[in-house]
């Protein structure tokens, strides 16, 4: 360690020859004060040969028991190893004569370099440029905060070396020591600025400002406070840098957080090049590099980034977890270590000694885990704060101040809040959580001042401007999780924070529609690991809650194509036998939503006796929304069993008592509901007119996710009129728009219909791209567009929570399947292959049966008897779309009659009509309700 700027006094001996003389002095060869030390012995002999420049702390302290040193010999022993001068015994700077004890003299340091600093030029510029003031405009003193392990020395180091010129009497370090006294600090101080006594500090310093980085001033708070309170008064030149677990706390003091690195977000692509950008992962790759010579594989990379993520960005983590790279690849580190975090110990590699963000560079004595470290921070709160630490662990991501202090409002002190249920987290909920006596200090009504000194001392973080964005460091939460259980706490805990998200979903569902779509769908994508934990928590121990917060998510969950997870959920607590009394009106809604993601699955008819138990319920309760919802629901779902007549009854009902009660927007609904039925009679221009209306209405209540798919209703209709570049453009104007709503589904079968009429309209190659990504869709697993890596740990652990980007069902897979054959069918049509063409209009028609929609499998049977040559395979087609359509209640329109000619036709005569034309045959949408609005869910 290089001599301090400013510092006197004599040489100190080498410590390879200090180690050798003292060896020998005791008789001991190198293999003797190995084992007494329980040290290797090549250790002995590297240390001995110079070859280990700076000797881990632990290993010089071991080293030093085992050669039988105490007091000053002792000191000077430590010292040497670090490269220091020994703090000579001083005076104090009063006029007694006072002699610091053995032992608790802090370290004297001569700052060692800062070597590479990783994601911290901010806080370098930051924190260097408020110290370069060398006027009364600069601070006198400055605190870096965090946790332990967050980087506080190693930034230290560079402001200091960055700072160095501007400090020209010098710049010097000491480490504060658990029993250290005013006394021995500024002893300490004196001595490695090379003077005598503190009192000569204001001679020594007089030309010009010089910095002094106090490290770990929380060891001995007050003896640091009045030491620092005495030194800026007789040097009044002399500008402070100190780091420590929380701020010093004298007057004109500059708090500076040291927080985590910044980590990926979780839309950054799994790009190793674009990931080395972000210092939470620089760092961990820097740190990898030296226990393993090969870069990660591809397959390594997303078990990076989850790791990455897991570890909260702070470095101290991030090296432990890097050093397992020795022995395991990422993914195995991810898996053994990503739930027990706090477990990770310092396994004492050279590299770990040398690392910006260790205790080692200073003389600190090494933490055994991460655990320790988050411990010692722990202790450093009251037992209020604690207390309330444990409840916010309940929260698995971010969150608001209002989130918090419902979290807090039965802890002794607080006092109930109006509510405004508007505001995300801006709920209350009685029950309480902590033990009688717990705390001695309440947090009070205002959580504000309890989150203010949980930051400062690093222990909870804020990022970004919106209201949810604080969050406990991984670590921490792990810790706080396990003390809440320990002492009893936790079930209480998760019930509240459970009956919290259940109030607030509630709150939010019905915003879920019209202008307020959008900003509701954020408030919960903001929330939604908390949401996901609050459900399989609340599944599992308070079925009622979770049968609460499940009935309001349904929208939520199509719109983010989770309908898969959220109708297993909807099941499971439906069927639980202890929500058999719960509130009906509770129940009623969750049997519409069921139905509401069964649909999307083409699995609602079997979900049709709950949603007419929910009608009824709904009109015994007056609850007109209810009613509305559930009929519009049987609409859809009587449509697909064949039910036209009692499925359009249903609509005409919603447009009555919605038109009576003044709902624009449930008329609006019912208008796009009519459109399929007058497709199915082939009256093309009633549905335009009923579009048009749906548009007015739309724009009228706000609506603009409804006006959005009645305009993809209306490039359906206007490919069924045979005007493909309309459909094509006006489809891909709604697609763009859906892509930005969220709502992968519609979004799927608007493309369907962009496809379609690419391919009537002869434009093969733009057909054909859209077919590959239709069919990337269905081989890939699904939708996975809005992927959220924040929920995979939803209630206690990783991989608790449904997947975002989930695979489409069977029913859905055939679907995709059969717009995928009809687009092939009509390519085949336009290259002149009559074969082809009628193969995949039967593979059509094969896949859209029992997928619910007779329409369908009626655009099939059309195609494959246009392009069928056999008579008799062509009588027996036909044969079967007329069954098809008097099933279905399907009337056929013009162009289609043209296509498959009347009854006993021969196929050429219809192939020499297409050839003739350059046209291939006109396909009326099969996909009509099941890929737009009158197949979709209705909206609550």
């Amino acid at each position: 360690m290089t001599p301090d700027h400013g510092s006197t006094g004599g040489s100190a001996s080498s410590f390879p020859e200090l180690l050798r003389g003292l060896r020998r002095a005791a008789g001991l060869t190198q293999a003797d004060l190995a084992a007494r030390a329980a040290v290797g012995v090549r250790t002995v002999r590297d240390l001995e040969r110079g070859r280990s420049s700076r000797p881990q702390r632990t290993t010089v302290e071991l080293l030093a028991a085992a050669l039988g040193l105490a007091g000053p010999s002792r000191m000077e022993f430590v010292a040497s190893a670090r490269g220091a001068r020994t703090a000579e015994p001083a005076r104090s700077d009063e006029d007694s004569t006072v002699t610091a004890p053995a032992g608790r003299l802090p370290v004297a340091l001569g700052l060692p370099p800062p070597g590479i600093l990783v994601g911290r030029d901010l806080d370098v510029v930051k924190v260097s440029g408020m110290l370069a003031q060398a006027d009364s405009a600069g601070p006198a003193l400055v605190s870096l905060v965090g946790l332990a392990g967050v980087g506080k020395t190693a930034l230290a180091l560079a402001v200091a070396q960055e700072t160095g010129a501007w400090h020209p009497a010098g710049v010097a370090g000491i480490v504060v020591t658990e029993i250290s006294t005013a006394s021995d600090v500024l002893s300490a101080v004196a001595t490695v600025f090379g003077v005598a006594r503190a009192s000569d500090l204001a001679d020594r310093l007089a030309g010009g400002p010089a910095l002094l980085l106090v490290d770990a001033i929380e060891r001995a708070p007050g003896a640091v406070v009045e030491a620092l309170h005495r030194l800026v008064v007789m040097a009044p030149t002399l500008r402070v840098l100190v780091t420590g677990r929380h701020p010093v706390g004298l007057r004109g003091e500059w708090v500076w957080p040291v927080t985590p690195l910044e980590l990926p977000p979780p839309d950054a692509p799994a790009d190793l090049r674009v990931l080395s950008g972000y210092p939470a992962v620089a760092l961990f790759l820097a740190r990898l590099r030296q226990v393993r010579r090969d870069p990660p594989r591809a397959d390594e990379i997303d078990a990076l980034v989850g790791l990455v993520r897991r570890l909260g960005g702070l470095p101290l983590a991030i090296e432990l977890a890097a050093a397992r790279g020795r022995i395991l690849d990422l993914k195995q580190i991810l898996d053994r270590y990503g739930d027990r975090l706090l477990e990770l110990a310092r396994s004492s590699p050279t590299w770990l000694a040398e690392a910006g963000t260790t205790q080692a560079a200073t003389g600190r004595a090494a933490l055994t885990t991460l655990r320790d470290s988050v411990a010692a921070s722990y202790g450093l709160i009251s037992p209020a704060d604690q207390a309330a630490l444990r409840r916010l662990s309940a929260f698995r991501n971010r969150w608001s101040v209002e989130l918090a202090e419902a979290v807090l409002a039965d802890l002794p002190g607080a006092v109930d809040r109006p509510r405004a249920v508007d505001r995300p987290g801006a709920v209350d909920q009685p029950g309480a959580v902590g033990r009688p006596g717990a705390v001695d200090r309440p947090v009070g009504a205002d959580p504000v001042p309890m989150l203010e000194r949980l930051m400062e001392l690093g222990l909870l973080s804020a990022r970004g401007t919106g209201s949810v964005r604080f969050r406990l460091l991984d670590v921490v939460r792990d810790f706080a999780e396990q003390r809440a259980a320990v002492d009893a706490e936790l079930p209480a805990i998760r019930r509240r924070h459970a009956m919290i998200f259940a109030r607030l979903a509630a709150a939010v569902a019905p915003k879920l529609t019209g202008a307020s779509l959008t900003t509701a769908v954020h408030q919960l994508d903001e929330v939604a690991s908390d949401l996901w934990a609050a459900l399989a928590y609340a599944a599992n121990d308070d079925p009622h809650t979770a049968l609460r917060l499940a009935a309001s998510l349904p929208r939520w969950w199509r719109f983010r194509g989770r309908d898969v997870a959220g109708r297993q959920w909807l099941h499971r607590l439906l069927a639980d036998p202890r929500t058999a009394d719960a509130d009906p009106g509770t129940r009623a809604w969750a049997q519409v939503g069921l139905a509401q993601l069964a649909a999307e699955h083409d699995a609602g008819p079997q979900e049709l006796p709950a949603v007419r138990a929910a009608l009824a319920q709904f009109q015994r309760s007056g609850d007109v929304g209810g009613e509305l919802a559930a009929r519009n629901m049987l609409s859809r779902l009587l449509i697909v069993t064949g039910e036209h007549d009692e499925a359009r009854e249903h609509s005409l009902a919603v447009l009555a008592v919605a038109g009576r009660t003044g709902l624009v927007r449930d008329v609006a609904v019912a208008q796009n509901n009519l459109t399929w039925h007058e497709i199915r009679v082939g009256d093309l221009r009633a549905a335009r007119r009923r579009l048009a209306a749906v548009d007015r209405l739309s724009v009228q209540c706000g609506e603009d996710r409804l006006r959005v798919l009645a305009r993809a209703n209306l490039a359906e209709v206007a490919r069924l009129d045979g005007r493909y570049a309309d459909a094509v453009d006006l489809g891909r104007r709604v697609i763009a728009t859906l892509t930005d709503l969220g709502d992968p589904g519609h979004r799927r079968r608007v493309l369907g219909t962009v496809g379609l009429a690419l391919a009537q309209d002869g434009r093969l190659d733009e057909a054909g791209a859209v077919l590959d990504e239709l069919r990337a869709w269905v081989a890939g697993g699904g939708d996975r567009s809005d992927a959220d890596p924040t929920c995979a740990r939803a209630a206690t652990g990783r991989g608790t929570s449904p997947p975002f980007g989930e695979s489409p069902g069977p029913v859905a897979a055939r679907r995709e399947d059969g717009v995928c054959a009809l687009i092939e069918a009509t390519l085949a049509v336009w290259r002149g292959n009559r074969e082809y063409a009628a193969e995949w209009f039967g593979a059509a028609a094969q896949a859209y049966t029992g997928c619910g929609d007779l329409r369908d499998v009626a655009e099939a049977l059309v195609g494959l008897v246009a392009n069928t040559d056999d008579p008799a395979v062509r009588a027996a087609e036909r044969s079967r779309l007329e069954q098809v359509c008097r099933d279905g209640g399907i009337s056929l329109l013009p162009r289609e009659w043209e296509l498959i000619g009347p009854a006993g036709s021969d196929g050429s005569a219809v192939g020499l009509e297409r050839r003739e034309q350059n046209r291939p045959p006109t396909m009326p949408s099969a996909q009509f309700r099941s890929r737009h609005t009158p197949g979709s869910p209705p909206v609550r």
